[in-house]
């Protein structure tokens, strides 16, 4: 069985995208209704803007789905048996098996890309990435600290990322260097993705959610927050909104699609980092770039 990936921030680069734009006019179409819906010319960036401008959260989360989901609609093969996004990437997923239209879909990410530089602003905090240490460990650190500090990305095994207020990470940190982790290493992001802080960026993400028409699925999404398949848009509504104060439980999402019967990871999008973690998490799945 053939699994769709789609990634999350982290993955953009300048220029990106552009090569589709060239070559496809259903591509060329897609990017130009996405520059009227947001109101500014994100090809400009992506094409030939800086790596400031990119980085900039409310750019970066739409041009990561953007990438993703017009690489998809102009694949030259795409026949998804099941489906899943890290993070972000998740709402690319939900475009590529039909549950949301391409235009909602945009909308909510700029939303939320919004919403989340918002909470950022309001409340400094961080992510750090822990490297060597098994996740109940972790997670045990996490609860001993004082300050909000949780798990928030499990990636791959011995690899999860940990984020909270900027004193409860830097103490979780030091905590897990100190049980043996490899490396604890605080990470460039703007705040505390995944966290209980970001309720004030779920509580506005939420209304426009509930307020989108979710469809019935062409095939199953494997959702961040339970790392299960669904089908049925409410459960998948409903999953969506907790997703920005939930874990990202990715490696217990790809161990469910093999158990399931994936047996192709194919990613589509910016970069190949979810061709890598899926090869830590299972040496012998195969996996691969969508063309």
């Amino acid at each position: 069985m053939k699994a769709y990936v789609f990634p999350g921030q982290g993955s953009q680069f300048v220029g990106m995208g552009k090569e589709l734009y060239e070559q496809h006019q259903t591509a060329r179409d897609m990017f130009e209704r996405a520059n009227k819906i947001l109101g500014f010319r994100i090809t400009d960036i992506m094409f030939s803007g800086t790596e400031e401008e990119l980085k900039q959260t409310k750019v970066t989360q739409p041009a990561i789905f953007l990438h993703s989901v017009i690489q998809a609609a102009v694949a030259q093969e795409f026949e998804p048996e099941m489906v899943a996004g890290h993070s972000l990437g998740e709402f690319s997923a939900l475009v590529a098996n039909k549950v949301l239209a391409f235009e909602d879909a945009l909308r909510l990410v700029s939303k939320r890309a919004l919403a989340m530089q918002k909470a950022c602003e309001e409340e400094p905090s961080t992510m750090a990435a822990i490297l060597g240490l098994e996740d109940e460990k972790v997670e045990q650190i996490c609860a001993e600290v004082a300050d909000v500090v949780v798990a928030a990305n499990y990636n791959c095994p011995g690899q999860l990322v940990i984020s909270g207020s900027i004193k409860g990470v830097e103490e979780a940190c030091e905590r897990m260097k100190a049980a043996g982790a490899k490396r604890a290493l605080v990470l460039p992001v703007g705040g505390a993705f995944h966290s209980p802080l970001m309720k004030s960026a779920e509580a506005e993400l939420e209304e426009a959610i509930r307020q989108t028409e979710f469809k019935q699925g062409i095939c199953p999404v494997y959702q961040n927050v339970d790392a299960k398949p669904h089908t049925d848009p409410k459960e998948i509504q409903q999953n969506l909104i907790r997703q920005l104060t939930a874990p990202v439980r990715w490696t217990q999402s790809v161990q469910q699609m093999i158990a399931d019967g994936a047996t192709l990871f194919v990613e589509c999008g910016p970069g190949k980092v979810l061709q890598g973690l899926v090869k830590k998490i299972d040496r012998n799945a195969e996996v691969s770039q969508v063309s």
